[in-house]
């Protein structure tokens, strides 16, 4: 749904990048060299952000 603010094993905060990351990967660039770049170098951090699905969009026009 929302990326966490921060990494589930090691707490080293991702959501500041996630936006850049989204862009750069929607332009075409490899997952791998933009988490370098962005300076996600542990395991557990880039798995985070490249499994991550966002779904707020689908899921908002529903009502509970």
């Amino acid at each position: 749904m929302l990326i966490p603010v921060r990494c589930f094993t090691c707490g080293k905060p991702v959501s500041a990048v996630w936006e850049k990351y989204k862009e750069r990967i929607e332009r075409g660039e490899q997952p791998g060299k933009v988490l370098d770049d962005l300076g996600m170098d542990r395991y557990c951090c880039r798995s985070l952000l490249l499994t991550h699905r966002d779904v707020i969009k689908k899921i908002g026009k529903f009502r509970v």
